[in-house]
C-alpha cells in the first residue's frame, strides 16, 4: 500500500483555483465550537512552549503541528482537532516557540527541522500515563517536522504513536524554496517576510552580544535563513540548513504508517516534493496527491465544517 491513487476531492469550481483554495480558508475559516485550554511547559534549555488542549478525558490523542508563522489558533489546526474530537479523541495543538502570541525567552526559535521540541511535548504528554494511542499530524513546516522526527526515531519511536499524517509539506526543502521564490508566490513571500523580519530585529535588540543583523530587510527565505536561521541554529549556510532538514531524506526510515497529502496544484511545492518512488518501495510511507487543494487548503463546503483533508486524515488514522 504505497501511493494512494484515490482522488475524489473535487471542490466547487472557484476553489479549483489554487490561490483561492489557499487564501480563503486561511483568512476566513472559523471553528467556533472547539475551545482550548492553554498549558505552558518549560523546556530543558530554559525556554517555554505553549500547548492548546481540547480534552474530554479520552485515552486517544491527536497532536497537531502548524506551519510557518502560524499557530494552533488557525482554522486548519482547529478543524483537524475538531474532526478527531467528534470521534471522542482528545486534541492538542502545539505552538512552536514564538508563535503563541508571546516572544520566546531565548535567541533560538523554531525551524523546519527542529524536532527536539516535539519530543519534549511528547514526553510531557506520555508522563500523564493517560494515552494508549497518539496520532501525529503536521501541516507544511509542521509536517516536515513530524516526518523528520519519525525518520530520526525510526524503530525507537514511542509505542503509543500509532500513525501520522503530513499535509502540504515541502519535504525537499532546497527545491521547494526555489519554487517558492518564483513570482507566482510573491504575495505569500511578502506575508512571511512581514512577520519574520520584525522577529529577527527583536532578537537582535534583546541579544546584541549573540546576534547582529547582517541584512536589514531580507526579501526571501534564502536571505532570511542565511542571515538568521542558519547562524543562530548552528548551520553553515541557508543551503546547509535546508538540505540537512529535508524530511525526504528521512522517509525511508519511518517505521509507523504515515500518510503525506500534497496537492498537485500547491504552488509552494517542487516536483521532488511528490516522492512517488519512495512511497512505492515503503511499507509504511503512503502518498496521496490530489489534483486540487492548494497549500493547506482543501476547502469543502457543507454544514459539518469538515474539510476533505481532515476526513482523509481521520480515515487513515482510524483505518
Amino acid at each position: 500500500m504505497p501511493f494512494i491513487s484515490k482522488d475524489d476531492y473535487l471542490p466547487p469550481w472557484l476553489f479549483r483555483n489554487t490561490y483561492v483554495n489557499t487564501i480563503y480558508p486561511s483568512l476566513r475559516r472559523k471553528v467556533p465550537d472547539l475551545h482550548y485550554t492553554r498549558e505552558r511547559i518549560d523546556t530543558p534549555d530554559g525556554d517555554f512552549l505553549d500547548l492548546d488542549w481540547a480534552a474530554q478525558g479520552s485515552d486517544r490523542l491527536v497532536l497537531v503541528l502548524h506551519g510557518l508563522e502560524s499557530s494552533a489558533e488557525r482554522g486548519y489546526i482547529k478543524g483537524m482537532i475538531r474532526r478527531f474530537f467528534l470521534e471522542g479523541w482528545d486534541g492538542l495543538g502545539m505552538n512552536f516557540r514564538g508563535c503563541s502570541g508571546e516572544n520566546n525567552r531565548l535567541l533560538r526559535t523554531y525551524h523546519i527541522g527542529e524536532t527536539g521540541d516535539l519530543d519534549v511535548v511528547l514526553q510531557h504528554v506520555l508522563a500523564k500515563n493517560q494515552y494508549r494511542e497518539i496520532a501525529l499530524i503536521g501541516f507544511s513546516l509542521g509536517g516536515n517536522v513530524v516526518m523528520k522526527y519519525l525518520g530520526e526515531k525510526s524503530t525507537q519511536v514511542y509505542p503509543e504513536i500509532k500513525k501520522a499524517v503530513a499535509i502540504s509539506v515541502p519535504c525537499d526543502v532546497p527545491s521547494a524554496n526555489e519554487e517558492f521564490n518564483k513570482l507566482k508566490n510573491w504575495i505569500y513571500m511578502y506575508r512571511f517576510m512581514s512577520t519574520l523580519n520584525p522577529k529577527m530585529h527583536e532578537k537582535a535588540q534583546r541579544f546584541p552580544d549573540q546576534f547582529q543583523v547582517s541584512i536589514p530587510k531580507p526579501r526571501n527565505f534564502g536571505e532570511f535563513d542565511g542571515a538568521f536561521t542558519a547562524p543562530v541554529h548552528g548551520f553553515e549556510s541557508a543551503e546547509d540548513y535546508w538540505t540537512r532538514n529535508s524530511s525526504i531524506l528521512f522517509l525511508p526510515d519511518i517505521c509507523i504508517p504515515t500518510l503525506l497529502i500534497n496537492a498537485k496544484d500547491d504552488t509552494f511545492l517542487s516536483p521532488s516534493c511528490f516522492p512517488y518512488e519512495l512511497a512505492e518501495k515503503s511499507s509504511y510511507f503512503h502518498l496521496m496527491a490530489p489534483r486540487y487543494g492548494g497549500h493547506c487548503g482543501f476547502y469543502t463546503p457543507g454544514k459539518r465544517n469538515v474539510f476533505w483533508s481532515e476526513e482523509q486524515a481521520w480515515e487513515f488514522v482510524a483505518g
